[in-house]
């Protein structure tokens, strides 16, 4: 039979002829075989990918570890201290490097094992240096939750202490493999018990402390041995974060993290139920010791230790574990004094052991901390402890006037220090509050120096109205200080509701830099402690000082004209050195209403929460605030002078064989009589009517605001030669407050008799003052 007749009886029968043809073949027959080829092809191109990505990795990895450093016993066992200088570059604390109590690994403790092992790497006694379901668990928990969870093993922490640094930055791939290549090679060579117990001798224990042999000595007073559950859980936990669980400075969250400890022991089954429940119901003081100053020195450089610390930190570095060498800014002599000033009757007298003082030294050419203290009579078992120094939590009282109100005005206005203004009955402005002064009295019209010289509010309030908030506020920022909520109180106050953590509001610290800014003609400087940090490898960072013009020269030498009267007749005659050429402001704060009910005192009585002083010469500035820290336990009158005498005595040593050289006038500044005036500016005098206390718009001017100061003229005549400028009488035996005047000015009677004033604004709804802050 032919194929044209098979085809034929084929199409009969209704079948389709077969043919070899792939034109005939149906539409999904020859595909499978294809698409199974194809996906064969893309797996073993996968495979081929990985292999060669394996390959690639283990390569890399190779090239990384044949760099990693050699294993050796002393690096494995030292500390990586780090070493403080002094300006003189003299070793003035090596963080660490007090004497460590070691202990060999038969003598670890089964339960210390136990509690180490369970928090910080339950397959310790399984991996081989290196844990791969640790790792590969950390990175499914990390992109489960966006955490950073390590995978490291103790092996793995034991190297990175013993051999690289801690920051983050550094944790690179390179880092990783050399670790890990480490890690697997101590495995071999050392005993897991031999590795544990290099931990245990090595980890920082904070408060300058290596070891947990150390720690139990020093915390519990005796060895690792006899130290119960809790106590022991406390001390395995903190090597992770050894600051923020130290027991002495956050009790809260280093029992949190003790009973964390507790917890992973229970799961890993080392304690029972009853051992985990009895345990975390212990207090975490249990058994604490008060700790022992490491030397003599620590004592007096304690608080400028901590702000070295921090500032270290804020660079991204870690002063425990990075083996820095720390070259700051500290005159040590000067900090000695400064610390004998304060803790000592040898120089002043204070009215007993609770009152407290917190003072800044710093360079006004270059922003430079040369010293510092923040407090007095601290206990011997406080390290690293709360430095006043820098804190924003109590008033500096009028010594916001220089800063906040008539340095504002000289830049922004151009305000004369011969300006004439008026001491009169006074309001915040928009409101019906009153503004009074210490002494409850009003001099008049006087100029601008004199009442900077007295420190009266009102003209103070005044001028803040004039210059505006923002310019006061953006003239502030630019000398380092902020407010969150920036009121009229501010002109006369620190006062704030909201610190952010000291972000906002004035210490000590901030204070110094502020008055640095008069002292260096208008340039101002960032404070700082760290002068140069140097690395193991010999590398360094240098700090640079961070400098800006915060106000003209004119501005600041205008201010510094009348801040050398302050001292020199005004409310800081007692801060007066003989024979140096200096300029100050005192500052002294008051009770609400409420505080004097609770302290069940009256509204006479001369008592305040805070008093502060701070002064300056060409070369340094210094601020000192004086109170309780209770502050409820008032100053007495006659101790509001402290400030200024502490700063009085500082001052007086660190002037001693330096030149007592004075600013020089610049040319922006023109001299007429004892007044200053901004060279070139308009001068709108202001002078009282015949009526005494009317409405400025009333008064006539006799110089024309069209007419131009210029060096010929003599506006300290023009400007106050029609007004009885007040002279109030300073007595020798006056104190830091303004004087009282024998013949005060008198007030316009009214149906009310005054309100005494609030130094804040009525919307912030606290309690309204007794009277406005003083001198």
């Amino acid at each position: 039979m032919t194929t044209d007749e098979i085809g034929s009886r084929a199409a009969r029968h209704g079948h389709t002829p077969i043919s070899n043809s792939t034109e005939n073949t149906p539409s999904g027959g020859g595909k499978k075989p294809k698409k199974k080829r194809i996906l064969l092809k893309i797996f073993l191109g996968l495979i081929l990918l990985g292999i060669l990505g394996l390959l690639a990795g283990v390569g890399l990895f190779w090239s990384y570890a044949k760099d990693a450093p050699k294993l050796e016993d002393d690096k494995l066992s030292a500390t990586v201290s780090s070493k403080l200088y002094d300006a003189n570059n003299e070793v003035f604390e090596e963080l660490g490097a007090e004497k460590r109590e070691m202990i060999k690994p038969t003598d670890v403790p089964q339960l210390l094992k136990d509690a180490v092992v369970s928090v910080e790497d339950k397959r310790f006694y399984k991996h081989s240096g290196v844990d791969p379901i640790r790792i590969l668990g950390s990175a499914f928990s990390n992109f489960k939750t966006g955490g950073l969870q390590g995978g490291s093993t103790l092996t793995q922490q034991l190297i990175k202490l013993s051999y690289f640094s801690t920051k983050e930055k550094d944790q690179n791939l390179k880092r990783k493999a050399q670790e890990a290549w480490l890690a697997m090679q101590l495995e071999k060579e050392k005993s897991k018990e031999e590795i544990l117990t290099y931990y245990i001798n090595k980890v920082y224990m904070a408060n300058g402390l290596y070891g947990m042999e150390t720690a139990a000595q020093s915390y519990f007073g005796k060895p690792l041995s006899e130290l119960n559950l809790p106590q022991t859980a406390l001390l395995a936990g903190m090597p992770q974060a050894p600051n923020d669980y130290d027991p002495y400075v956050k009790p809260d969250v280093a029992k949190e993290r003790r009973d964390v400890v507790l917890f992973t022991m229970k799961e890993n089954e080392k304690i029972t139920q009853k051992e985990y429940d009895d345990a975390k119901a212990t207090p975490i003081d249990d058994g604490l010791q008060p700790l022992k100053q490491s030397n003599e020195n620590r004592k007096i450089v304690d608080n400028y230790i901590k702000e070295v610390i921090a500032e270290v930190e804020s660079m991204g570095k870690n002063v425990y574990t990075d083996g820095l060498d720390i070259h700051t800014n500290l005159d040590m002599n000067a900090q000695k004094r400064l610390y004998d000033i304060i803790n000592s009757d040898t120089y002043v007298q204070y009215p007993d052991q609770d009152f407290q003082v917190a003072s800044t030294v710093i360079d006004v050419k270059t922003g430079q901390v040369k010293a510092q203290i923040g407090g007095r009579n601290i206990p011997d078992d406080v390290q690293l402890g709360t430095n006043s120094a820098i804190e924003t939590d109590r008033d500096v009282g009028s010594t916001m006037k220089p800063i906040a109100d008539y340095g504002p005005a000289i830049e922004n206005l151009n305000y004369s220090t011969g300006r004439i203004m008026m001491d009169k009955p006074t309001t915040y402005e928009g409101t019906n509050i009153p503004v009074t002064n210490a002494d409850m009295q009003y001099y008049g019209a006087l100029t601008m120096r004199k009442a900077i010289m007295y420190s009266r509010n009102t003209t103070a309030i005044q001028t803040f109205d004039a210059v505006g908030s923002d310019k006061s506020a953006a003239f502030l920022k630019d000398l380092g200080i902020e407010f969150k909520d920036f009121v009229a109180a501010n002109a006369i106050s620190s006062n704030t509701s909201d610190l952010g953590g000291n972000k906002y509001g004035v210490s000590s610290l901030k204070l110094a830099a502020a008055y640095a800014a008069f002292a260096n003609m208008g340039v101002y400087n960032k404070p700082y402690y760290v002068n140069k940090v140097v690395y193991q490898d010999g590398s360094e960072d240098v700090t640079e000082t961070e400098s800006k013009r915060a106000m003209k020269d004119s501005t600041a030498y205008m201010m510094t004209d009348m801040l050398k009267d302050v001292i020199n007749g005004g409310t800081a005659f007692n801060a007066a050195v003989p024979g140096l050429i200096q300029a100050g402001k005192t500052g002294t704060a008051n009770y609400t209403e409420d505080d004097l009910v609770k302290m069940g005192a009256s509204e006479s009585s001369s008592i305040a929460p805070d008093s502060t002083f701070v002064g300056y010469t060409p070369h340094y500035a210094v601020s000192v605030w004086t109170g309780y820290k209770q502050r409820l336990t008032p100053i007495p009158f006659e101790y509001w002078a402290t400030a200024s005498e502490v700063y009085r005595e500082m001052m007086t040593y660190l002037s001693e064989g330096t030149a007592t050289d004075d600013w020089e006038m610049p040319d922006s500044v023109i001299r007429s009589g004892s007044e200053l005036y901004v060279k070139g500016a308009y001068e709108e005098q202001l002078l009282p009517s015949n009526s005494g206390y009317e409405s400025s718009s009333s008064w006539e001017s006799p110089i024309s605001s069209e007419s131009t100061i210029s060096s010929s003229t003599t506006p300290s005549q023009t400007e106050s030669s029609s007004a009885q400028v007040s002279e109030p009488p300073v007595s020798s035996t006056q104190q830091t407050e303004p004087p009282i005047s024998t013949t005060p000015t008198e007030i316009p009677q009214s149906s009310e008799q005054p309100v005494e004033p609030s130094t804040t604004p009525p919307v912030q709804n606290n309690a309204v003052r007794r009277r406005s802050p003083s001198g």
